[in-house]
């Protein structure tokens, strides 16, 4: 069990844990009911950090007068100014400057745990949801910490993908998913090749409007404070065997050429369908759900914890920011 021993306590704030088995998130309250969350990151902002370091995921909970304009201002002094979502792979669309929607999926659809743009050669470090509005049923936010999930990985799989690395295959203009203009923020195809060779892309134009990007990613990361081993990848996310066998089987009967997300190894093989459901296993086993409440800011450690969506009955709105661009070496080996 994770314990708050070694950080002394903050004045004015109680800390805690969700349950007795659980280590994420801790939970900050305030211990008056006026208390401002921006004045408090301002005086506790080196300390909100070393938690986040430390543990991976904090719940603000129960601060006065909570909106979406004190929200970007939270991340400014915790973090950073928000960073602007580019190369998408998820509808959304910006409610405030450079915050977003946290999805646009229909509400009936889970979205499975993932590291945000990790897809990406430079991600967020960190990304902060915010409760503007209550789910009326379920629409918890499940998050799990990756250094667990990569330990809960058999060593033989851990050893094929860190050798082999995966491709994210995206096909835009086939009738499903985003389209290349909402995914690369332009109507400019020559912009989005500029951005695919700048990116470590590479792309494919078929006819007027059809387009299929490949791009080699790595399976585990270091962490760049902490220089931990994390299970940082959208392997399992965007393949199409973590929907199911009769969902995989549409998919595939459609084309490869037609299914908008898809992972492959490295070297172009299908991954096989026993390694998505051991990998969706392992995140499985390390779930924890975050239940909202109107007010609450959520603020993750992207690389040590992923994040996903229960379905949930509306009307719910969770906003979402993103800070601190991080990048490192394309490819680093585990402990």
């Amino acid at each position: 069990m994770i314990s708050t021993a070694d950080f002394d306590s903050l004045p004015g704030i109680r800390e805690s844990w969700p349950g007795p088995e659980r280590s994420l998130p801790l939970i900050m309250e305030p211990v008056s009911a006026n208390a401002n969350i921006v004045d408090m990151a301002l005086a506790h902002r080196d300390d909100i950090r070393d938690r986040l370091t430390r543990y991976g995921g904090i719940l603000f909970r129960g601060f006065a007068d909570v909106t979406i304009d004190n929200f970007h201002a939270f991340m400014t002094a915790v973090s950073d100014e928000p960073l602007q979502y580019l190369e998408r792979s998820s509808p959304r669309h910006e409610v405030s400057d450079k915050v977003y929607t946290s999805t646009d999926h229909p509400n009936d659809q889970e979205i499975f745990l993932h590291n945000e743009q990790s897809y990406n050669n430079t991600w967020p470090l960190r990304i902060f949801f915010h409760c503007v509005v209550q789910p009326a049923a379920d629409g918890g936010t499940p998050i799990a910490d990756c250094r667990d999930v990569y330990r809960r990985i058999g060593a033989q799989t851990r050893q094929r993908l860190t050798e082999r690395d995966y491709c994210y295959v995206r096909n835009f203009g086939g009738g499903l998913g985003l389209g290349w203009r909402e995914a690369f923020q332009t109507d400019d195809r020559t912009e989005v090749e500029r951005y695919c060779q700048r990116h470590d892309i590479s792309y494919q134009w078929t006819g007027s409007d059809r387009l299929t990007t490949r791009q080699i990613r790595p399976v585990i990361r270091r962490h760049p404070v902490t220089g931990e081993v994390v299970w940082f990848n959208h392997l399992t996310f965007f393949n199409v065997h973590n929907f199911g066998a009769d969902i995989a089987k549409t998919l595939l009967s459609l084309g490869r050429d037609r299914i908008p997300n898809n992972t492959l190894y490295g070297d172009g093989a299908d991954i096989e369908p026993e390694v998505i459901a051991e990998l969706r296993a392992a995140y499985e086993s390390e779930k924890v759900v975050v239940p909202w409440r109107t007010g609450d800011i959520l603020m993750l450690d992207n690389m040590l914890v992923a994040h996903g969506r229960q379905p949930f009955k509306p009307p719910r709105q969770i906003v979402v920011g993103m800070t601190e661009p991080c990048t490192s070496a394309r490819k680093e080996g585990p402990e």
